[in-house]
């Protein structure tokens, strides 16, 4: 496979770069800090019921994208044109994010605000689809890792920025800005509104200096979606013929689930473990999330200089390494370095991954692989905080709970070696 760089030259990049900056904000903030906890307390009322709900929609919409990434990225493939589906999806994610304006403090908002978040959190995946495979075309494959590093770290620093803006200018400003009413939660309703204007504004360069692979020629629909089908399912019967992709993505699908675990349970093993309060564990998560794009920053150069598959073997084992120090500290103080040491390599296993699989994907199915890249993701995403669930309920030890994260992590490392990139 080769790689053309656009015309636009660094500014295409730049632009690229600043999307991952403007639309992190919707799952740093919406879906995992500020409103989510705003629904479990404000909306239902009720801590377990709050917390099942959203758990259940986020799972639902999940597989709804595993269902559908592989399927219109080969569609997109086939139509040459990739832009028209990442904008559309964009726009999905900003009239989501809008709309949770109207989520007043009542019982009643719950099941259609579940529906709004789960459909803004497929249209936000389903637009990560399309910027990914944008990647291999975007530079060239000598520097891929340097630039797939650098969009991770501004997407996590972009979610804590915007993060800092909500709780600082909205939740915590006294008295509330703009005369919203704290009664009706309008200070946390706006948050929506918020990250719907944070990806609006950052995320607008990539539109406009980013070139449409191909020059998008135009495809009928019918056609597009008539060919898609076809090579998406010659694809799946002709595995073989993608080796190297089949192993890194059942490798990466088990890694990730266990790197997602350790980011969706790890405020739980905090506060039952060491007893740490909320707004510890607040702190922790923004450190946490400081060294991961610091990571990611820094490994960009080491995936360039040592290729993104021994970049992830080295990401993996620090992952385990630092995973095993945290299951052995018993003070807290330990449990602090040894959170920030293992943030320092989640970043670089996302970036490389996503790297990888930029080098793997033959020229011209880029989307149709991120597709499947994003199925791999997602389909197993249950079986981490299942197992860790069932094992804490069984033995009373959240510690041996957590420890069932380390299998992911070894497999998945263990099925990288088989993994030949170009």
């Amino acid at each position: 496979m080769t790689a053309a760089r656009p015309a636009q030259g660094r500014r295409a990049l730049v632009a690229w770069c600043l999307y991952d900056w403007a639309n992190s904000p919707f799952p740093t903030v919406v879906v995992t800090f500020v409103f989510a906890a705003y629904f479990t307390k404000g909306i239902v009322g009720d801590d377990a019921l709050g917390t099942g709900l959203w758990s259940q929609a986020m799972g639902a919409s999940g597989l709804l994208v595993a269902l559908l990434a592989p399927v219109i990225g080969a569609i997109a493939d086939a139509a040459g044109r990739a832009r028209p589906w990442l904008m559309a999806f964009t726009v999905g994610t900003v009239a989501a994010g809008a709309l949770l304006w109207f989520a007043a403090p009542d019982p009643a908002n719950a099941w259609w605000v579940l529906v709004l978040v789960g459909l803004g959190n497929v249209s936000f995946e389903m637009a990560t689809v399309f910027y990914n495979a944008q990647l291999p075309r975007l530079t060239e494959p000598e520097r891929m890792g340097r630039v797939s590093g650098w969009g991770w770290a501004c997407g996590y620093l972009g979610g804590l920025a915007c993060l800092a803006v909500a709780l600082v200018a909205l939740v915590q400003a006294e008295p509330a800005p703009f005369g919203l009413d704290r009664d009706a939660a309008e200070h946390v309703r706006a948050i929506g509104p918020l990250v719907a204007l944070w990806l609006a504004v950052f995320g607008w360069p990539l539109f406009i200096f980013v070139a449409e692979p191909g020059g998008g020629a135009r495809v009928a629909l019918r056609t597009a979606v008539r060919d898609g089908l076809v090579r998406l399912i010659a694809t799946i019967r002709q595995a073989r013929r993608y080796r190297d992709v089949e192993w890194f993505l059942i490798a990466k699908m088990l890694y990730i689930d266990g790197l997602n675990t350790i980011f969706g349970l790890g405020g739980v093993y905090a506060a039952t473990a060491f007893a740490m309060g909320v707004d510890e564990i607040l702190l922790f998560g923004i450190a946490l999330n400081v060294t991961a794009a610091a990571g990611a920053f820094a490994f960009a150069w080491v995936d360039d200089w040592l290729g993104p598959k021994r970049s992830l073997v080295l990401g993996n084992l620090g992952l385990i390494a630092t995973g095993l120090a945290i299951l052995i500290a018993r003070d807290v103080t330990w449990f602090w370095i040894g959170g920030l040491a293992l943030g320092l390599f989640i970043g670089p296993v996302q970036a490389s991954s996503r790297s990888l699989m930029a080098r793997l994907a033959p020229a011209g199915m880029e989307a149709e692989m991120f597709g499947l890249y994003a199925f791999s993701g997602k389909a197993t995403a249950f079986l981490g905080p299942t197992l860790v669930g069932w094992v804490t309920l069984a033995t009373g030890d959240p510690r041996l709970g957590m420890a069932t994260i380390v299998p992911f992590l070894v497999v998945g490392l263990g099925l990288l070696f088989l993994v030949r990139p170009r």
